[in-house]
């Protein structure tokens, strides 16, 4: 047999039925996919936020039908029109109320904490600390101006108002008939991993409905409980400071100290004893609520770490903005669920391997 009859052709490094080729180009392919991942996340953080912010409105409306369901036995849509009637009215009345003046005291509000940020750089510039108030106003305007892409999204009053429409209306369509879009997902899942899926799903909503429930208890009783105490003390602007409270008690551990600073600031404007009480109010509101209320409906439902959620707040604030720092606490909640039941399936199977071995 000859030289040339004995030589066979093997597949060289630029075709692609060759093992090392095929393998590189999955390793290449994977990544590429990271990369352009990232790049997708950067360039959709609003719209991603958005949908994130969606999925929580909903399941707050979705807990509100359920609840609801307990004590009138009508059908779906029914409760839930009836829950975003009530949502609707309790705003319009709230508004309609309170509206104007609320306005003129935010006004207010604004010049007094400017005044008191002056007398604070002007007592730190007496003990000798080289800051000027100017400092002071600077570095809350950095703050606020770092705070990630989204927020020049919904910076303004039109963004703000577009992007709460988009969330509502999406948040309603889910709400209607959230089983429809979980088994939408689960359609484009293997059909082993969908059982799975189903679990993870149902203790994501379980786990986000105590969370929003919780927190929707806190920010009731922070901001009534503020706004009662600090009308009975004579503490100026006390149901602005009140309604701020409230709304800001929906941010763990950055929430309360807004709401501190600001009904500490107004007080001592009333002088020194009106801020002492204004520092003992904000201090007993925030003994009940996070001694009383979080461990008996929130904690028990979650369990996440207070410097775990402030880590993530500031992550997310970073990142993704105003929204961000909103949704850091229920994303981190569904990320830890995601985690504990993923690592459950995980040991599930390792035993039924086990069994099936044996």
């Amino acid at each position: 047999m000859s030289e040339q009859q004995r030589h066979i052709e093997q597949p060289g490094p630029s075709e692609v039925r060759s093992p090392i080729i095929r393998r590189e180009l999955a390793r290449a392919g994977v990544w590429i996919g990271l990369a352009v991942a990232v790049a997708l996340l950067a360039l959709l953080a609003q719209p991603l936020m958005l949908i994130m912010g969606a999925l929580v409105f909903a399941t707050m409306l979705d807990g509100g039908t359920r609840l609801l369901g307990r004590v009138l036995p009508i059908g779906r849509g029914w409760r839930l029109a009836i829950v975003l009637f009530g949502i609707v009215a309790f705003l319009a009345y709230t508004f309609y109320l309170t509206g104007a003046s609320l306005a003129a005291q935010a006004q207010a509000m604004r010049d007094i904490v400017e005044a008191q940020v002056g007398r604070i750089g002007g007592w730190m510039q007496q003990l000798g600390v080289t800051t000027t108030p100017n400092d002071l106003k600077g570095l809350a305007q950095q703050a606020m101006s770092s705070m990630g892409r989204v927020t020049a999204a919904v910076g303004t009053a039109v963004g703000a108002i577009t992007s709460a429409v988009m969330m509502l209306v999406l948040a309603i369509f889910i709400a209607v008939e959230p089983k429809l879009y979980e088994r939408g997902v689960a359609w484009m899942l293997p059909m082993d991993r969908r059982d799975d899926f189903y679990r993870t799903a149902d203790k994501m909503g379980w786990t986000l409905r105590r969370l929003m429930f919780g927190r929707l208890i806190g920010m009731t009783v922070e901001g009534v409980g503020t706004w009662l105490l600090l009308w009975a003390g004579g503490v100026p602007m006390a149901g602005l400071l009140g309604i701020l409270t409230g709304l800001l008690a929906f941010l763990p551990n950055i929430g309360a100290i807004l709401s501190g600073a600001l009904i500490i600031l107004v007080g001592f404007s009333g002088g020194t004893d009106t801020g002492l009480y204004a520092l003992g109010v904000y201090l007993a509101v925030q003994i009940v609520d996070g001694y009383l209320i979080v461990p008996m409906v929130a904690k028990r439902a979650v369990d996440l770490a207070p410097a775990l959620v402030l880590a993530a707040q500031i992550l997310f604030g970073a990142l993704f903005g105003i929204l961000g720092l909103f949704l850091a606490d229920p994303i981190v909640a569904m990320i830890k669920v995601w985690l504990e039941e993923r690592s459950r399936a995980m040991e599930e199977r390792r035993r039924s391997a086990g069994v099936i071995a044996t």
